[in-house]
C-alpha cells in the first residue's frame, strides 16, 4: 500500500519531536488539518500531532492570553508525557504567531521549543525566546515593507495567500525541512486505499470555539450523483462542551454528510468531498441561533442558502488564474466576490437569495460581507426542492482537476447547508 512506503516500521521508535499548531484570527485546528495529514504521511503517529484552539473572534484577545498559555502549557507537557521527547516544534498562525512569540518570551516555556514556525503573521527583531526559527510569508499578500523575523530563516511562498501558505504543501517542504535537517518523503497527502480509516473533530461554535453543547452530530453517507442518503445512518455522537465527535470509521472515495442538529434550530448539513486518509482536525463550524452571519442571511422555504469553504482563499481578480466555483451550473467567482492579494481575502462564499425576490446577480456582494475577513458572499437564487440534487463543481487554482460535491436543495428557512472542499 502507498502508505506503508511512508510510515514506519511497527514498534520502531519515533525520534521526531511532536508538533503544535497555533490557529489565528477567524481561525481554528482545520487549518492544521492538511499539514497533520502529511507529517502522518511522513511516519508521524497521531500522538505527536496537536493544536491549541482558543476565541478566535474575540476582539478582547490580548487579556485572554493567560488562558491560552495555560492549555499550551498542559498541551506540551501531554506531549511530553505521551512521546518521551523533551521538546516540541510550535507553529503559529497570523495572530497565532502573537500567541507564539509572546509565549516563548518566557525562558522556561521557551526551553521546551525545540524550533519554531512563524506563519504570515507578527514579524521579530530577535528570534522569539532564542528558539531556532522558520519564518513563513505569503508572497500574494501585497505589503509595502516585507516582514522579517531577524535571526530566522525567512522564506516568501510565491504566489500564495495568507491562510494558503498555513496549509500548503510547498510550506510543509519547508516546514518538514526546518525542523527535521532532512527532505520529506513526499510532500503529498498519500490516501489509506483498502481499508476504512477514523475520522474524528469538533462541532463548534465558530468564531468562539467552543463545543456546540447538547447537540447531536449525525453522520451519514450519500450518492455522489444525487446528494441523497445511502442507507441508515453511519454514526451518531452527543454533543458537550468539548465539541468533540468520532472517531467513526470512513471508507476511501465515500461521500458523507455530516448534521448537527439542535432543538429549536435549523439542522446544519455539512458536505464534505472524500477523505483520502484518517483526519482529527475536522472542524463542524456553526453558530448560535439568531447570531452570527447567520443573522444577515435571509431565509424562505422557496429557496437554498448555502456556503461553500475551504482553508484556501479564492480568486476572482487574476484572469486566467482564477478559481471556478459553479453552484447549481452559476460561476460565482469573480472580481466583486473574490478579490485577492490582503489578509482577509475570501475563502468562504456564501451564495442565498438576496431580498428573497427569486432573482440571481452573482457579482452583488451583500451586506454585511464586504466588511467580513475571510468571507464573501453573492446574490444567486437557487429554487428549494429537498428531493433534488444541488450540484457544486470547484476547478482550484492550486490543482488541476476538477472536484464535484452534491448537495441537496434544502429550503433555507429548515436547513442551513455547508459545502467543505479540500485544501490539497
Amino acid at each position: 500500500m502507498a502508505e506503508a512506503k511512508f510510515g514506519r516500521d511497527r514498534g520502531e521508535p519515533f525520534d521526531r519531536d511532536p508538533v503544535i499548531f497555533v490557529h489565528g484570527g477567524s481561525g481554528s485546528a482545520s487549518q492544521f488539518s492538511a499539514q497533520a495529514q502529511r507529517f502522518a504521511s511522513n511516519g508521524y503517529p497521531d500522538a505527536w500531532l496537536a493544536a491549541v484552539e482558543y476565541d478566535s473572534g474575540n476582539l478582547d484577545f490580548p487579556d485572554d492570553l493567560p488562558v491560552v498559555f495555560a492549555e499550551l502549557d498542559a498541551v506540551i507537557t501531554a506531549l511530553q508525557e505521551e512521546t518521551g521527547r523533551e521538546q516540541v516544534v510550535l507553529m503559529g498562525h497570523s495572530r497565532g504567531t502573537t500567541v507564539s512569540q509572546a509565549y516563548l518570551e518566557d525562558p522556561a516555556r521557551a526551553a521546551n521549543v525545540s524550533s519554531y514556525v512563524n506563519i504570515d503573521g507578527r514579524p521579530a527583531e530577535a528570534l522569539p525566546g532564542g528558539v531556532p526559527t522558520l519564518a513563513l510569508w505569503a508572497g500574494a499578500v501585497d505589503r509595502e515593507v516585507p516582514r522579517v523575523v531577524v535571526g530566522g530563516v525567512n522564506v516568501t511562498v510565491p504566489d500564495q495567500e495568507h491562510i494558503e501558505v498555513a496549509v500548503s504543501e510547498e510550506s510543509f517542504a519547508e516546514i518538514y525541512r526546518f525542523i527535521n535537517g532532512e527532505e520529506p518523503k513526499t510532500t503529498k497527502v498519500i490516501p489509506q486505499f483498502g481499508r476504512r480509516f477514523e475520522i474524528e473533530g469538533k462541532a463548534v461554535i465558530f468564531p468562539d470555539n467552543v463545543g456546540v453543547d447538547g447537540a447531536t452530530v449525525e453522520i451519514y453517507r450519500v450518492s455522489p450523483f444525487s446528494g441523497r442518503r445511502i442507507g441508515r445512518q453511519v454514526a451518531s455522537f452527543s454533543i458537550d462542551e468539548t465539541g468533540d465527535f468520532g472517531p467513526f470509521r470512513a471508507k476511501p472515495f465515500r461521500y458523507y454528510e455530516f448534521v448537527i442538529v439542535r432543538e429549536g434550530e435549523r439542522d446544519h448539513h455539512f458536505f464534505y468531498e472524500p477523505f483520502r486518509r484518517s483526519d482529527r482536525f475536522v472542524r463542524l463550524n456553526t453558530s448560535r441561533p439568531g447570531e452570527g452571519i447567520s443573522a444577515f442571511i435571509p431565509t424562505s422555504p422557496a429557496s437554498v442558502a448555502i456556503n461553500v469553504n475551504r482553508n484556501v482563499e479564492y480568486w476572482g481578480d487574476r484572469g486566467g488564474l482564477n478559481d471556478s466555483l459553479l453552484i447549481d451550473s452559476a460561476e460565482v467567482i469573480n472580481e466583486a466576490t473574490a478579490p485577492s492579494g490582503f489578509v482577509g481575502a475570501p475563502s468562504t462564499i456564501f451564495a442565498f437569495d438576496e431580498g428573497l425576490d427569486g432573482v440571481s446577480n452573482v457579482e452583488m456582494v451583500p451586506f454585511p460581507f464586504p466588511f467580513i475577513a475571510f468571507l464573501a458572499a453573492t446574490d444567486l437564487f437557487v429554487e428549494a426542492d429537498a428531493d433534488a440534487p444541488l450540484s457544486i463543481i470547484s476547478r482550484p487554482r492550486f490543482d488541476s482537476r476538477t472536484r464535484f460535491v452534491t448537495a441537496r436543495k434544502l429550503p433555507s428557512d429548515g436547513a442551513r447547508v455547508t459545502i467543505q472542499l479540500r485544501d490539497y
